[in-house]
Formats: C-alpha cells, sequence, structure tokens
C-alpha cells in the first residue's frame, strides 16, 4: 500500500486562510465555509479512526503525509482532543457524501465507503505543496459535500493502442484523485483484440495483433510503419485492474464491441463474418464494412460464450456492448442476414441492428448484469432495458431519455472526446484525430440538456470523457490528452452549476492544482496564458494588461518579432505598450513557463497601423 495515490494531486494553500477565500480542492466541493485560523500537522499530530474502514483511510493519510512530507504521524483508535486529525465512518445518507471540518484544534473527516474516501482525498488537496521542515498548515473550513451524478466516467481505448498494466493503474490513481467512480475500458476494436479470452484462444493469439500500422494523419493511401504491432491483457491481469480500482471506489465497465469494429475478432474467426473471409485486423483507422454476421446462430453463441468469461471477471453491472458505426453493406448482401430480416418480419437492415442488439441484451440481462452502448443501439428501435451513452452530440441522450431509458452523457459536441486536439492551431499541437476540445469548453458544458423537459431529466445518470487511442501510441501522450481536462470534466460531474466559475477554477483552483502536478512528475498540457486570444488589432498602440500564468508560480515571458518566446526573453510583468509605426505590424507573441521548465503554447497578437 506505500505507493498508494502517489499521484493524487495536492494543492497551494496560503499559512493564514481568510473567511471567504475559496478553497482550492478540485472538483469544487458543493457546500464550502471558509473560516478564520489554521490546523497545524506535525510530528505530534495523532491520526485516529473508529473501525476497519476509517483506520484504512487513517493509514492511507499517514502513509501519504511520510511519503511527501517526510512526517511520520502516529495512528490510534478513538482518539479525541487537540491536535487529532478523526477519520470517522458516519453515514450522510448518500454512500459517496462526506463532511470534512478543520478548525485550529482538529480536522474531522466522516462519511462511510466511497464518502469517507472522497472526504480523504479533499484533505491531500488541503496540504500545502511545500511548507517548513516538520510543519504543515491547513486552513480553517467547513466543507459538506456529495457528487450531483452517481456516474462520472473516464474511456480508455486500449485496442488501437495498449498501454502496461501499471499505467493502467495510474490511470485508475488519476480518476480517483478527482472523485471519478468509473473506468469504461474499450478491450476490443478492428485493429486488435485485447482481453484472453479462454475458450477462444485465437481472439489473443491472433487477433490480438495487427500487421502494421497508419503514420500520421489518416488518408486513404497512407504510409505505414512496417511493424507487427500487438498484445493482450491476461484474465489475471484484468481481475487484478478490478481490485484496484474497487480499492478505490472505482467501476470498472468492460467493453466488448458489437456487431460492428469486429474486424480482430474476424481475423480469429472468419467464420464469424457474412464473407467467411480472411480478414485482416485493421492497420488504419475509422470505420469498416466487415462486421459480425447477425444471420448466424453461430455469432451469438460465441457472443454469449464470450461474455460469459467478461462477466466472471468484472462485476459491474454494466456491460458495454459497443453498438457504434455498424455499417451495413455486409448484411444487405448477405443470405443468412435476409434470411434473419425475412423469418423475424423485420423491416430492414437497421431492425436487423435492433434485434442483434436485443438479442444480446435479453442474455446479459439473464445474467443480473444490464447493457450499455453507443446511441446507434437507438436505430430500428432500442433495447428495452438498455442504457444510451450519447456521443453524436446529445440528441441521442434527448431520444433515450424521452423513452424513459437511462442516459450517460458524453458528445464530442460538448469537447468530452479527450482524444481531440487542445488548441485551435493544429501546427502547434501533437498529432491528433482533429476536433477541438478546450478545458473552457468542457467546464462550459451541462450534461443535462436544457432541450431535455424537467420531468425526463431523471434520466441523465452522468457524464463521461472518452479517449480514443489512434493518435495516442504512449502513456506519456495519454497524460497530456486527459490533463488538465479532467480538472473541468470532474467538476460537471460533481458540482452543481449554480457554484460552477470559469474564472476562479481556471485562475484559482486550477492554476493551484496544476502546480502540484507539474511537481509531481505526471505529464500535462500547459493551458496557454490567461487574459489572451490569438487575434489581430488595428491600431497605431495597443496596451497589452492583465494577463495571468495558467500554473501558480509560472511566469510569462513575450516577444515583439514574431519569433517563439522562451525563459531568455522578456518577462511579462504589468502591462506592455506596443507602438506600431504607420503601415507596419507588430507581433507580440506570449507563452507561460512553469518551475519545472514545461511551456505552454504560445498566443500571438498582430497589432497593425494601416496608417500611410
Amino acid at each position: 500500500m506505500r505507493s498508494l495515490f502517489l499521484v493524487v494531486l495536492a494543492v497551494f494553500v496560503s499559512t493564514v486562510l481568510p473567511a471567504q477565500q475559496p478553497v482550492n480542492i478540485i472538483p469544487k466541493p458543493n457546500s464550502v465555509q471558509a473560516k478564520t485560523g489554521e490546523f497545524v500537522i506535525n510530528s505530534a499530530t495523532l491520526v485516529s479512526y473508529d473501525n476497519a474502514d476509517s483506520k484504512r483511510m487513517a493509514d492511507l493519510f499517514q502513509a501519504y503525509v511520510n511519503a511527501q512530507y517526510g512526517i511520520n504521524l502516529k495512528t490510534a483508535e478513538k482518539k479525541s482532543g487537540k491536535n487529532v486529525i478523526r477519520f470517522v465512518s458516519s453515514a450522510k445518507g448518500n454512500e459517496e457524501a462526506y463532511q470534512l471540518e478543520v478548525s485550529p484544534q482538529t480536522v474531522e473527516i466522516s462519511g462511510v465507503n466511497a464518502g469517507l474516501f472522497y472526504g480523504y482525498q479533499s484533505l491531500i488537496q488541503l496540504l500545502p505543496l511545500a511548507e517548513k521542515p516538520g510543519e504543515l498548515r491547513i486552513g480553517a473550513v467547513s466543507i459538506k459535500d456529495e457528487p450531483r451524478f452517481a456516474y462520472r466516467g473516464l474511456h480508455l481505448d486500449v485496442g488501437r493502442h495498449m498501454f502496461p498494466l501499471s499505467f493502467i493503474k495510474k490511470y485508475i490513481d488519476i480518476l480517483a484523485t478527482y472523485k471519478m467512480n468509473v473506468f469504461h475500458w474499450h478491450l476490443t476494436d478492428d485493429q486488435g483484440w485485447r482481453l484472453e479470452i479462454k475458450k477462444y484462444p485465437k481472439l489473443t493469439e491472433i487477433g490480438g495483433f495487427r500487421k502494421q500500422t497508419l503514420i500520421g494523419n489518416y488518408k486513404k493511401d497512407g504510409d505505414y510503419d512496417a511493424t507487427p504491432y500487438g498484445g493482450f491483457y491476461t484474465q489475471d491481469q484484468a481481475r487484478e485492474v478490478v481490485a484496484y480500482a474497487k480499492e478505490r471506489f472505482i467501476t470498472v465497465i468492460p467493453e466488448i464491441e458489437m456487431p460492428g469494429h469486429a474486424l480482430a475478432a474476424l481475423q480469429a474467426y472468419p467464420e464469424l463474418g457474412c464473407s467467411g473471409g480472411p480478414y485482416e485486423a485493421a492497420q488504419t483507422w475509422g470505420v469498416f464494412d466487415d462486421v459480425f454476421c447477425a444471420g448466424k446462430d453461430h455469432t451469438f453463441e460465441f457472443l454469449q460464450d464470450v461474455l460469459d468469461e467478461v462477466i466472471t471477471i468484472f462485476p459491474s453491472n454494466y456491460i458495454h456492448i459497443g453498438g457504434d458505426e455498424c455499417p451495413k453493406a455486409e448484411w444487405k448482401k448477405c443470405p443468412h442476414c435476409q434470411k434473419r430480416i425475412k423469418d423475424n418480419n423485420l423491416k430492414d437492415e437497421h431492425e436487423l441492428q435492433s434485434y442483434f442488439i436485443q438479442r444480446m441484451e435479453k442474455y446479459v440481462n439473464s445474467k443480473g448484469r444490464r447493457i450499455i452502448g453507443w446511441d446507434e443501439i437507438l436505430e430500428g428501435g432500442l433495447a428495452p432495458n438498455a442504457t444510451v451513452m450519447s456521443w453524436r452530440g446529445d440528441a441521442g441522450g434527448i431520444a433515450a431519455a424521452n423513452e424513459g431509458h437511462d442516459v450517460i452523457m458524453t458528445p464530442n459536441s460538448y469537447g468530452l472526446y479527450l482524444d481531440h486536439k487542445q488548441g485551435p492551431d493544429k501546427n502547434r499541437e501533437p498529432l491528433s484525430i482533429g476536433g477541438y476540445s478546450t478545458m473552457e469548453k468542457i467546464y462550459a458544458a451541462d450534461p443535462v440538456p436544457q432541450k431535455l423537459e424537467e420531468s425526463k431529466r431523471k434520466h441523465i445518470k452522468g457524464v463521461q470523457g472518452n479517449v480514443w487511442t489512434e493518435y495516442i501510441e504512449t502513456p506519456n501522450k495519454v497524460e497530456f490528452t486527459i490533463l488538465p481536462r479532467l480538472l473541468a470534466l470532474s467538476e460537471i460531474a460533481w458540482t452543481d452549476p449554480a457554484g460552477k466559475s470559469w474564472k476562479e477554477f481556471s485562475q484559482q483552483r486550477a492554476a493551484h492544482e496544476l502546480a502540484r502536478v507539474d511537481k509531481s512528475g505526471t505529464l500535462y498540457r500547459v493551458p496557454e496564458v490567461y487574459g489572451l486570444k490569438d487575434t489581430v488589432i488595428y491600431a497605431s498602440e495597443y496596451i497589452v494588461r492583465g494577463l495571468v500564468p495558467s500554473v501558480e508560480g509560472a511566469r510569462i515571458y513575450y516577444t515583439l518579432d514574431d519569433y517563439d518566446p522562451s525563459e531568455l526573453d522578456l518577462e511579462f510583468k504589468d502591462q506592455v505598450k506596443i507602438v506600431v509605426p504607420p503601415g507596419k505590424a507588430r507581433v507580440f507573441k506570449a507563452v507561460v513557463i512553469t518551475p519545472s521548465g514545461r511551456r505552454s503554447n504560445f498566443v500571438r497578437t498582430e497589432v497593425i497601423n494601416t496608417k500611410k
């Protein structure tokens, strides 16, 4: 347990926390009252617990403080008095609710199960980044908190590119830091099957590998790396992930794609396709016509066998069956599929997809589980007990909720596809699938569509961000992709919209949090300077003022000659006056450079004097 939560991210607080000063916790608690005074942690501070659950939290806190600050606190059962940090098991109604009280005399964290764990996470975030040796100061505060949504998820695609088991655990740690409670593990796709299935060993022996991979952006006649790629997770490894996540109150939802995105499975077992193959796992990205045959009973027998093994590994209530991007071209010319349509009085191939999903849902339901699928499962009629993951905008979510189905909102239009680029200029961003998703865009999103009538809003069960890995090959790039946008996602998942403020979030709490990330060694994208956008201004004089670094402790450097700024250039202080001669232009560029040396993309403002 020594290494648990070492990626948990703490933030600065000032030596004395004045009344009404915002408390730097992400996601923002739903009830916060900052008070005067502070609690001082030192070697004499005792960490108390009252049962096995609260002892686990006390031990975690003791280990964290020792590892991060070198202060070895003692733990004891049911202690009171001054200079005591008390973890108390006390039900708050909602199992994810907690209360955190800090006074100059004591600290008390109360809740049960996940709630007590979230109280621990909030306490960790209140710890200072640096203090004088042997002493930590926490500002007095009263917090009563619980989440807005019961489902708060982040997805990771390991079909296109997979990642070591150690990184999957780190990913889960990062989710836990921000009180996310669902890890959606996308385990199969056209490019690779990543989960061992003992009854069908060729799924990983053959389907787990592709011959080569596209280099660079997608194009029809692309270039390839001529290097085989593949791998998979054993069932024991998957169980290890499930157990690791459970300790952090995170549910792992597995996704087994059907009926589309099946080329890797068809490469292993070609008889499952309409034509019988041969098939190859995809070496590029996109949507492919070859899918599971909906007319063969063997297809359903195979998928039921697969799900039997999946269900023994993953105890989640939900099993994700994909359901997205399933072309109908092969079904239209397949005699087996056409016979299925005729025998079941189906109208067309869209109703055949509905038949496929509903048949699989009945099987999953018979095992005591529920299906969840992408919003294409609405096509041809929705399975009766299915939950819809709305990704193509919010229309699918609205339609499903109006029919009385539960919905998880993950629209790409809300910025929730975290594989999309984070800046407007692709030349300043790493290779990506495209799109545009910023921390600000995500923060502005409300998972409950305003167009949805009030009586149906109860069906919006939560929100999720997705990380598709066509262009994400390494753990470092995954971290760069999710941070800092996960901070915004966690807040729209947890915090009541009435308590949100973009300026306070970005320039106060997120800036604090990113200062901790900056020191931790975890990679992240440094947001651009606040107060300036890429723009063109027509003037003979212009004053740049009000710039704010996006990371606490970072500095802003600038140039006026269109060269990219670095720490070798002038440091921005209060303002810069730009004087432009007639008929000339000046280009102001500014960059944020953090204490660790990480830097943001530059922001560029061109000032043009059109007078002759």
